[in-house]
């Protein structure tokens, strides 16, 4: 299948991020996107939004903390700066070419000279990955986007949290220098919606008070793109682009699943009304799926259920979890008395799963929206 483009989207955001207005400048204290899981995040930075900070003339580093998770946060993310610095080096390289071309910069034949050891970065006996980064903007003459993907990982090692306190610093010995050349812009993408979240909310993080939003999911446009493309390739009968995206909204907005639900309509049955068939199957999917988050629930206890239906059962963000009225329901769902110590531990341990989302202090959320409908509609637990 075609990769889907979002020109559009990756061009708006891109021009927020390198050339913000007074209402996006925040964007340059760091920017965070979390989503869930197979909803296209990956896709979407790699053949949309690199490409248009490129084309604004940004030098852009990737590196994907799930590439190897044998391999330390702080290894991977070093080991795509150093191939970047290693371009700029190179005289015909790709890069070097592209931004010449771009910038209208004055990049010698030999390329970018650096006053420090590649080797050496990160290093006690070399230059910092701030000192580093501040000289390929200023040689560079222009803006440096750092994008980590699913960066909750930088936070489970004490070197990944070393690494985000390195970036920070980046950022600062950067971006407040009066007439500077360019600027750091660090864009941390993740899964993990609770940690991703905690990165910019808590301030313990490093980038505390950066930029938070949630990954703006694939929606009509791409389910009508897709059942065009099956039609053209002679597929049918196909539903009507309403119906379809009612189940890509019932599937999670996952393309994955929409294409796997249209397989069973296409090919399992193909005599049926795709209209009403569709919704089914999509509900079906997404049950199956849901099974597989509401164990993690269950396997965590009664407690852990109590509390997760008082989130669930609740118009909008949860709040007094930990109130007398809740520990009196958890009591009575329970069937015997709950203690104010029992439940912050299991909340914790819901977070860890994320199944549930820190919102703001004492707000909570499930993660999942389509998990909170499953357990809703199947009236797994009294919400009390």
């Amino acid at each position: 299948m075609e990769t889907y483009l979002r020109p559009a989207l990756a061009a708006r955001m891109a021009n927020q991020l390198l050339r913000p207005s007074a209402l996006d400048i925040g964007l340059r204290s760091g920017l965070f996107l979390s989503g869930l899981r197979r909803t296209g995040k990956t896709t979407f930075l790699q053949n949309d939004l690199i490409p248009a900070l490129e084309a604004l003339g940004a030098i852009v580093i990737y590196a994907d903390l799930w590439k190897d998770v044998s391999v330390g946060p702080d290894k991977l993310v070093r080991e795509e700066i150093l191939k970047t610095l290693a371009e700029l080096e190179r005289p015909r390289s790709a890069l070097l070419k592209r931004l010449r071309k771009l910038k209208n910069v004055d990049i010698g034949v030999m390329g970018l000279k650096f006053s420090f050891n590649l080797a050496d970065i990160g290093r006690p006996e070399g230059s910092t990955i701030a000192d580093a980064l501040r000289e390929v903007v200023d040689l560079a003459r222009t803006d440096v986007v750092l994008i980590v993907d699913e960066v909750q990982h930088a936070i489970t090692t004490e070197d990944g949290r070393e690494l985000l306190l390195g970036l920070k610093a980046a950022r600062d010995a950067v971006n407040p220098r009066p007439g500077t050349l360019g600027y750091f812009i660090f864009v941390g993408t993740g899964s993990h919606r609770a940690m991703v979240s905690e990165l910019s909310a808590r301030n313990n993080q490093a980038f505390s008070g950066a930029t938070s939003i949630p990954y703006p999911v694939l929606g009509r446009d791409y389910t009508e793109h897709l059942l065009n493309r099956l039609r053209r390739e002679g597929y049918g009968p196909l539903p009507d682009v309403a119906v379809a995206a009612e189940a890509f909204d019932i599937l999670g907005n996952r393309p994955e699943e929409l294409i796997r639900a249209l397989r069973l309509l296409c090919l399992d049955m193909p005599d049926g009304n795709p209209d009403e068939l569709l919704p089914v199957i999509a509900r079906t999917l997404c049950a199956t799926a849901a099974d597989i988050e509401l164990r993690k629930i269950t396997e965590l206890g009664n407690l852990a259920e109590a509390i997760f239906a008082r989130i669930a059962s609740a118009d909008g963000d949860a709040r007094g979890i930990f109130s007398g009225d809740a520990i009196s329901a958890y009591s009575t769902a329970l069937g015997r008395n709950v203690r104010i110590e029992e439940i912050q531990p299991v909340v914790h341990e819901l977070l860890a799963a994320n199944v549930i989302m820190r919102r703001g202090h004492g707000a909570y959320t499930v993660t999942d929206p389509f998990v909170r409908a499953c357990w809703l509609e199947r009236g797994s637990f009294p919400a009390g």
